[in-house]
């Protein structure tokens, strides 16, 4: 993959946790530049990971580690997607 270098302004402070050499934390601080994209709908999660040259279930997983959930749903829209599913199933037979 091509990288590029751009230019940022942040807290000083803040530094020590933008700089690393290491390929993990690279993919870690590249993810979540992305994550409001993904979060507004922007982009989708295979988009964010095909932009970070990783699959969808790296990315994926890569979230579920720092606690962010792939489903960002309540209950109620959950159990809405999944009579919807079931009403699905139920006509194609």
């Amino acid at each position: 993959m091509t990288m590029a270098k751009i230019e940022i302004d942040i807290p000083e402070t803040m530094i020590q946790y933008m700089v690393s050499d290491d390929l993990e934390s690279a993919n870690i601080r590249n993810a979540m530049v992305l994550y409001p994209y993904i979060k507004r709908g922007v982009i989708s999660h295979g988009k964010a990971a095909e932009l970070l040259g990783m699959h969808k279930l790296e990315l994926i997983g890569l979230y579920s580690d720092m606690g962010i959930d792939y489903l960002d749903m309540t209950e109620e829209e959950f159990e809405e997607e999944m009579e919807t599913v079931q009403n699905l199933q139920r006509a194609s037979l």
